[in-house]
């Protein structure tokens, strides 16, 4: 786009990256890498495998934020002087490539912008993700397995590493249901704008009659558990059942019971696990996916209280959150925010982050 007024543009620019520096506190984010390189430095650190992940997974993602940051600046002070030279040499390529540039830094520091409203109590939190088809039938379970290929590209655009911990096949098309844990700080606080009722509109291509169809896909969103959360599940509280894998159709994909499934008694919540060849494994996953489930539980029985407080008696905002429709046009439209696209082929290919942003600044406001 062409800036008119290159100056303001950049001062602007400037004053948004300051506030995001002020709110990241990046002084002490550098005193949170000394701790955390002399806590890696230590010579039993792999004596507790999960304290030491934790410990180099934090200082990992600590030095790369300082990193983003300290880049953005320094692109930002360069962008100045760039913009300087390409009017002193009146040279309209160079104001091409400034212009260019600044229209990068902006989307670059906006999306960081948003990370600063990520202020949440488990916003920090990895993510467990789960889709299920809902009413429309095959071209339920079809859409389903379309939403997680979006999810799982997004995450590959971004490179946020991503388990698939379990997958239920339909009989005929898709998935009846998937869970994935996305595994970077932030993850729940990005995508838990995601959860809700997701629609989709088209000529289903498993009705030999070419008819339009309307599916729906429920998206869930929870903050994985953390040591501190103290989610105590006795024994007797707990059925354990195993059984062996399957794949797309009933094929087996493991001659071995080493899929488990666990039902918390008192409240009835059943979560399985498929995907790792061990059930040792397996059970691990599903302990991982019930515990967080039980700490949202809570987590909304308290948020319930707190609204029986203060009179609240709105619906959640992420029931029905967003629309696909494939015909008999082209668009997606997230029904909160109102940000919507024609380029539908490429949201259904992970490009959403002008969605999540949108979320994540609505709920804000809407808070």
């Amino acid at each position: 786009m062409a800036i008119q007024d290159p100056g303001e543009a950049l001062k602007e620019l400037d004053a948004t990256l300051t506030s995001v520096e002020k709110v990241l506190d990046i002084p002490s984010m550098r005193e949170e890498v000394t701790r955390l390189e002399t806590e890696a430095s230590a010579p039993d650190l792999w004596d507790d495998q999960a304290k030491a992940q934790s410990v180099t997974s934090r200082l990992s993602f600590v030095q790369g934020e300082i990193a983003k940051v300290t880049a953005l600046r320094s692109r930002v002070d360069d962008l100045a002087v760039m913009f300087e030279l390409a009017t002193e040499m009146d040279d309209e390529d160079a104001r091409a490539e400034a212009e260019a540039e600044l229209d990068k830094l902006i989307k670059a520091i906006g999306e960081l912008e948003v990370r600063t409203l990520l202020s949440g109590e488990y916003d920090q939190r990895e993510a467990l993700v789960t889709i299920r088809a809902e009413a429309g039938g095959v071209d339920a379970a079809d859409f389903a397995e379309m939403l997680l290929r979006m999810y799982t590209r997004y995450c590959e655009r971004h490179n946020y590493p991503y388990e698939v911990l379990d997958t239920s096949y339909a009989e005929e098309a898709g998935i009846k249901s998937a869970t994935f844990q996305v595994k970077v700080p932030y993850a729940y606080g990005t995508l838990s704008v995601e959860q809700g009722t997701h629609r989709l509109v088209r000529i289903s291509p498993f009705d030999n009659q070419g008819r339009r169809q309307t599916s729906f896909a429920g998206v869930e969103v929870l903050p994985v558990v953390e040591q501190t959360d103290h989610i105590d599940i006795p024994d007797d509280e707990l059925r354990v059942d195993v059984y062996r894998s399957s794949g797309p159709g009933g094929q087996g994909v493991n001659t071995t019971d080493s899929a488990v499934r666990l039902t918390h008694l008192p409240t009835g919540i059943v979560v399985s696990c498929q995907n790792e060849r061990s059930q040792i494994q397996n059970r691990a996953s599903a302990m991982i996916v019930l515990q967080s489930k039980l700490l949202e539980r809570a987590r909304q029985e308290e948020q319930a209280k707190m609204n029986a407080l203060k009179g609240d008696s709105s619906g959640s905002w992420g029931n029905q959150m967003r629309s696909y429709v494939l015909h008999p046009y082209q668009m997606v439209k997230d029904l909160r925010t109102e940000v919507e696209t024609g380029n539908t082929a490429a949201v259904l290919d992970g490009e959403i982050d002008e969605f999540i942003e949108s979320g994540i600044r609505w709920r804000r406001t809407s808070a």
